[in-house]
């Protein structure tokens, strides 16, 4: 038996190209199989090109392979809703819905935890405990879609993890996302959300026309408050950032989306404001002013309902599109940089441990 095809990893043409090398034939109703999973969920062949085909039918399906993961958990608190799919190495992954005027969001996590540590995410307090897959990203999209019913317009790379630190699986999911025999996405229907990893981000650049939408969240105005709230600015300073943005915003046409956590007494002076108004001069930006959401253990707190009134207004009057982003799911985790489970890591370093144990002395050494 040769090896299966994992139909959440291909785009139509990869997949039927491989069951066409695998059969020497198939490419039409492959690609009929393949619509018909990523548009309603189902693997039925049930379309008029397989009525004399049925042996050709079950020959594809022999060789298709589809890794949904269970859903573990649901929640909601009216408006926004969040859900778990359970990983087979027991692991969880989140992912938030969040109902618009204009059409849902999808909020999808790339990794398990994170390793870039900013200072006022649940994520981050993790660690990284591994890399999502494609077809694990992917998973969130149809379960939200084929199970959940929840209906969206649009997909960002918000969730758990840092997407660009997770490149070449994200790229493969965005390009899957989009395939118009799939799922249909636009590339502008998507956003790729990053801490600042500026290789990423000239990857991105290079893409041009085919990048997706790009949010970069800032936090601090200067080198130095940065490197405490976000240690990835200690090899990517913002003078190193501003010109890769500047680039992206050349190079692909696109406006950037600038997030910026406003914590109590850290960055939320009118002083950070005129700071963050200079760094992001001769730049195509909209900017996302987003309080500070509670952790499971706070480090810091939101600032007075006037301080983030009065920071808005000076972007504002800087002429900045500026957002003060109220906040949703907070009751049930699901805000902004309240994802994640700290006793994961715990039991995945006990597993490993007991694995370890369990083994002949000869090969534990």
């Amino acid at each position: 038996m040769p090896n299966k095809i994992p139909l959440l990893a291909h785009t139509e043409q990869s997949f039927t190209k491989a069951v066409h090398a695998l059969l020497g034939k198939g490419k039409l109703h492959a690609s009929l199989l393949y619509q018909e999973f990523f548009r309603t969920g189902l693997l039925s062949g049930s379309q008029l090109a397989f009525k004399n085909a049925q042996a050709l039918r079950a020959a594809i399906l022999d060789l298709t392979e589809v890794s949904l993961l269970p859903l573990a958990k649901q929640t909601a608190d009216g408006k926004t809703g969040k859900f778990l799919l359970k990983t087979h190495d027991d692991l969880e992954i989140e992912a938030v819905q969040i109902p618009m005027q204009s059409g849902g969001t999808l909020c999808i996590s790339s990794q398990v935890g994170c390793r870039m540590g900013c200072a006022f995410c649940e994520t981050g307090r993790m660690g990284l405990l591994r890399n999502l897959t494609v077809e694990e990203i992917l998973a969130q999209v149809f379960v939200a879609r084929h199970q959940l019913h929840f209906a969206f317009r649009n997909i960002v790379f918000m969730g758990m993890g840092e997407p660009l630190d997770n490149y070449d699986a994200v790229m493969q999911a965005v390009q899957i996302l989009n395939d118009p025999k799939g799922f249909g996405f636009g590339r502008r229907r998507m956003t790729i959300s990053t801490s600042g990893c500026v290789d990423g981000i000239e990857k991105l650049t290079q893409l041009k026309g085919q990048a997706p939408n790009l949010a970069v969240s800032i936090n601090a105005p200067t080198d130095e408050l940065r490197n405490l709230l976000m240690p990835v600015n200690r090899k990517y300073d913002l003078k190193t950032l501003h010109e890769a943005m500047s680039a992206y915003c050349t190079f692909t046409g696109r406006q950037i989306l600038i997030a910026y956590v406003l914590l109590k007494d850290q960055n939320d002076q009118l002083e950070h404001a005129a700071l963050l108004a200079d760094f992001l001069k001769g730049l195509n930006v909209k900017i996302n002013l987003i309080p500070y959401n509670a952790q499971s253990r706070d480090r810091f707190q939101p600032p007075a309902s006037e301080k983030l009134e009065a920071f808005t207004h000076y972007l504002r009057a800087q002429g900045y599109y500026t957002l003060l982003r109220m906040t949703k799911g907070e009751e049930i985790m699901a805000a902004c940089g309240q994802l994640g489970n700290l006793k994961l890591r715990r039991q995945m370093f006990e597993k490993q441990r007991s694995s370890l144990l369990t083994l002949p002395k000869s090969t534990a050494e």
